[in-house]
């Protein structure tokens, strides 16, 4: 019996030009495997959510219906309707930054500091949503700057990464110096990857968490570090706000920091996601690419496949450069110089080899 090896050559021998169609036909049946996986996952997370999530809301409604039917007992001459009408006035006016508890008035949400932090929100994509543009003009512009502005963030956090891309190769190559000639390059790239987590997670969820913990009133570390990842994720669903608590000292410049503590931490998650991608056997999209079965000769589809243990070498053929593949042999390194090559493992490449 031909094992799948054989059946697969005997394929591509007999039918050379239909290659391609069946590669892509693998690759699409995958694509509707993982695209009905995920459908799974949504209504998974949907059935979680609304069993933990609906009770509580449930109780909360019941209780307001009770503490208003008291409040209209209490004051017979006031109607359901005035008490309608007074509740939708004190939700617009806290939309525009008016706060009725206390009777007393918030900082405007169109001050300098909240104005600041409310373009770091539409730039950085965060978008919380717990203000918003209710003018016209307002709107308008918000799709212009957004449309200006997110292209020049992700300019920004992209050079950013580039520069932190630096040290994070540097210390690649050393772990590799170090652990080269005991463990494989995967797993030293996953180590790697794990350093790199560990210290951005306790410099930018842990640490922030803390202070975020001693500074907002009504703040435990569990809803700081709640705050820290639903911002640093961009998914912002504005729940939680830090600096709109009444009577926050310094309200603009903490603004001011805060924002420069969402553009740090984003540039961090992005240094995270590089390397994780550049992990092939890691990167789980490359799996759904169209047709990204290795084709020969290719060396893009190689490099995206996660061959990386194979270079190109040059040979000469009827005057005209052929790739050929050569193993990448690693060799324990016990020190780096100054003139050694300080490309990290999964980016050197052997010498060109001249063909016999």
């Amino acid at each position: 019996m031909m094992d799948g090896k054989m059946v697969s050559e005997t394929l591509k021998n007999m039918y050379p030009s239909q290659l391609p169609t069946l590669k892509m036909a693998k690759s699409n049946v995958r694509l509707l495997a993982y695209i009905v996986l995920y459908l799974i996952f949504l209504v998974l997370g949907a059935a979680i959510f609304s069993a933990i999530e609906a009770p509580q809301e449930i109780e909360m409604i019941r209780a307001i219906r009770r503490r208003r039917n008291n409040f209209l007992a209490d004051f017979p001459c006031l109607t359901d309707a005035d008490l309608e009408a007074l509740i939708e006035e004190i939700i617009k006016a806290n939309n525009r930054g008016v706060s009725a508890a206390k009777n007393v008035t918030s900082e405007p949400n169109w001050s300098f500091g909240q104005s600041f932090f409310f373009s770091s929100t539409i730039v950085t994509t965060i978008g919380y949503g717990h203000v918003h543009p209710l003018s016209e003009g307002g709107k308008i512009f918000c799709i212009i700057y957004a449309m200006i502005g997110i292209p020049m963030t992700f300019i920004l956090l992209t050079a950013l990464v580039e520069r932190l891309l630096i040290p994070a190769t540097w210390l690649l190559y050393w772990l590799n110096s170090k652990l080269g000639h005991l463990y494989q390059p995967f797993n030293i790239r996953v180590f790697h990857l794990t350093i790199i987590g560990i210290i951005s997670f306790v410099l930018f969820m842990v640490f922030p968490s803390l202070i975020f913990a001693k500074l907002e009133p009504g703040w435990d570390f569990l809803d700081s570090l709640y705050y820290c990842f639903i911002s640093l994720t961009t998914i912002g669903l504005g729940d939680y706000i830090p600096g709109d608590a009444q009577d926050q000292p310094l309200r603009p410049l903490y603004k001011v920091c805060i924002t420069g503590y969402l553009l740090l931490g984003l540039t961090l998650v992005m240094l995270l996601l590089h390397l994780y991608n550049d992990i092939p056997q890691l990167n789980l999209g490359l799996f759904l690419l169209r047709g990204s079965d290795t084709a020969p000769g290719d060396p893009e589809r190689m490099r995206l496949s996660g061959t990386g243990a194979v270079a190109p070498k040059y040979t000469q053929h009827n005057d005209q450069p052929v790739r050929q593949n050569v193993k990448v042999v690693s060799r324990p390194v016990d020190s780096p110089s100054p003139e050694e090559d300080t490309t990290p493992v999964h980016a050197q490449m052997p010498p060109i080899i001249p063909a016999n």
